[in-house]
């Protein structure tokens, strides 16, 4: 994936390498911050406020696209992009971190970087592959000195390595390149996914790519993983949705993990298709059926294409990248969330860029969507539990705080119950983006059934807040409806960051089932999961108040109609050994 606004771009070319790391060591001191601080007599120079506690990122300058990951001879390896020389895209190397439990990380310095004509202008993204025997490989994208767009193959140098910390490329390399006769567009042509074995033995990849605006996942074969031969047909194509980043291909089934290496069809089996949208930053994807026999992937009926279809996650996450744990039978995936600062703010603090935190996949009951939650081991980090002890009754205007908690750094997880709907809204035909209803309809405007749900990383007198909630309506037939918002507009003093609201409906029935919420928050990320999965928003916060200890937690009501929470748990999370 190309990596980074042109703007951003910009202003690593206009400052050159050099300026970048002067600039970085003399501290520049984001004025704007730094007023409110001294305002409101907060220190942001003590431990960084915004770096995370337990979400991967490095101990400094820039990182985007999570790379290769996998699981080797029992140790998860992790590789992303990685800037060495600064906290701006550019430079950009392989990072590679390893753990024994996908929380608890150790740095192995750079697994790629550019020595070859085939990546001389760039290590960029790519997938990891288990060949037969157990052998790692890794495909990615290098661009050469024209900035053509060329895949390549590198083996690890010493498979006795657990932690594979050198890495060969072939001299073969590249294994894939554009031409006029692949009618292939040298500059669209990036991020292969990892490989798989068709019915006839060979070994399949897709690239992402497009043919004017139409995304495109073409489709190559080889029998012995060298030597690669360009499809006539694509895996999968849809018109007018752009340039398709790192696309990713596998098969779910609603009650076990399947390895994409080994494609399988039958009762209950479909493939997931995911592409990264270049001109949105969006995931999104289709579940569908897989044709092994004419390699055609197939969206289900009602599964969209583009950027109105679903996604992985409806706020701040990109480029993400699965693997399959085949140590615990289980499909991870892992998300770029990126900065809502400026770049200067990023190249003042020395770092930009992190890792939403690694979740499960699975297939929801309905075979219609996929449901995502945090890796069970982030339940080790858990402390000093609060567990509301009794249902409580939230009438509009009533909030619940936790005590005993860190809120800054936290994991919480809450459960409303609705019997009466009779004040539920009337769902405008015309309201069909969500995030612009959450916009248009965030934490301070009162309904009739919502907003309800948490504030998170609030400071005292509710100065600075981050409101997660629900609401529901009734459309043109009287079906309920239930909206989920990520509201940010509230969360911090400085008027310069991103203060997107976020917004998704959920595709749950409030009639028959309670509403779930988990939220992990961590400084400066809160990752919510609506629906026991089913719908995820990330969102980037910088308060000023509301910053280690000054942080607040709170259930909230301010609908008209009552509520009833019925569970309400919240930990705090001992800080990861990260980096």
């Amino acid at each position: 994936m190309i990596s980074g606004l042109k703007l951003l771009f910009l202003f690593a070319v206009f400052l050159g390498q050099n300026a970048i790391v002067e600039l970085q060591a003399s501290h520049y001191v984001d004025e704007k911050l730094q007023q409110y601080a001294n305002i409101n007599n907060v220190d942001i120079s003590i431990n960084q406020p915004y770096r995370t506690a337990f979400h991967f990122q490095p101990a400094k300058n820039w990182m985007n696209d999570p790379n290769g990951p996998m699981i080797y001879k029992g140790t998860y390896h992790f590789f992303y992009q990685y800037n060495p020389k600064g906290a701006v895209w550019g430079n950009i190397v392989w990072g590679h971190s390893t753990s024994k439990d996908l929380v608890n990380w150790v740095p192995h310095g750079t697994a790629m970087f550019p020595s070859q004509p085939s990546d001389i202008k760039g290590i960029w993204s790519g997938s990891a592959t288990i060949l037969p025997g157990g052998t790692p490989a890794i495909l990615f994208t290098g661009v050469d000195k024209l900035d053509n767009q060329l895949q390549n193959l590198a083996l690890p140098k010493n498979l006795s390595d657990p932690y594979l910390k050198q890495w060969v490329k072939s001299p073969r390399n590249p294994l894939m390149s554009p031409s006029p006769n692949n009618q292939i567009n040298a500059s669209s042509f990036r991020d292969p996914t990892t490989a798989w074995i068709g019915h006839d033995g060979q070994w399949r990849v897709t690239i992402g790519s497009k043919f004017n605006s139409r995304g495109v996942a073409i489709l190559y074969k080889s029998k012995d993983f060298v030597h690669w031969i360009k499809m006539k047909e694509p895996l999968h194509s849809a018109p007018g949705t752009g340039m398709w980043e790192c696309p990713d291909f596998y098969p779910v089934s609603v009650n076990r993990g399947w390895d994409i290496q080994k494609p399988v069809i039958g009762k209950g089996i479909k493939y997931v298709m995911k592409l990264s949208l270049d001109e949105t930053r969006h995931d999104y994807y289709t579940v569908g059926e897989y044709d092994i026999v004419k390699d055609k992937y197939i969206p289900d009926p009602g599964s969209v294409d583009g950027d109105s279809g679903l996604r992985y996650d409806y706020g701040k996450f990109y480029a993400s990248k699965t693997f399959f744990d085949s140590a615990k039978n289980r499909r991870v995936l892992w998300g770029w969330v990126n900065e809502s600062s400026t770049d200067e703010q990023n190249v003042y603090r020395g770092w930009s860029g992190l890792q939403g935190f690694p979740r499960t996949i699975y297939l929801d009951k309905s075979r219609k969507q996929l449901v995502q939650w945090p890796v069970e081991e982030i339940e080790k980090l858990r402390s000093n539990a609060f567990h509301l002890p009794t249902s409580k009754v939230l009438r509009q205007g009533a909030a619940i705080g936790v005590s005993g908690i860190t809120p800054a750094q936290a994991d919480v997880d809450i459960s409303f119950k609705v019997s009466d709907f009779s004040k539920a809204e009337k769902l405008d035909p015309s309201w069909t983006n969500p995030q612009l209803l959450c916009s248009k309809m965030g934490h301070s405007v009162k309904g009739g059934l919502g907003p309800f749900g948490l504030l998170v990383l609030a400071s005292k007198g509710m100065k600075e807040y981050t409101s997660v909630f629900f609401r529901i309506f009734k459309d043109h037939n009287n079906k309920l409806v239930v909206l989920m918002c990520s509201d940010q507009s509230r969360s911090s003093l400085v008027p310069d960051y991103d203060k997107t609201t976020y917004g998704a409906f959920l595709d749950v029935n409030p009639l028959g089932e309670e509403l779930s919420l988990r939220s992990l928050i961590d400084h400066s990320i809160v990752e919510s999961f609506g629906g026991k999965g089913k719908c995820c928003i990330t969102a980037r916060v910088y308060p000023t108040l509301a910053i280690n200890g000054a942080a607040h937690l709170y259930a909230f009501n301010k609908g008209s109609q009552t509520v009833t929470v019925s569970k309400f748990s919240a930990w705090s999370m001992k800080k990861a050994n990260i980096n």
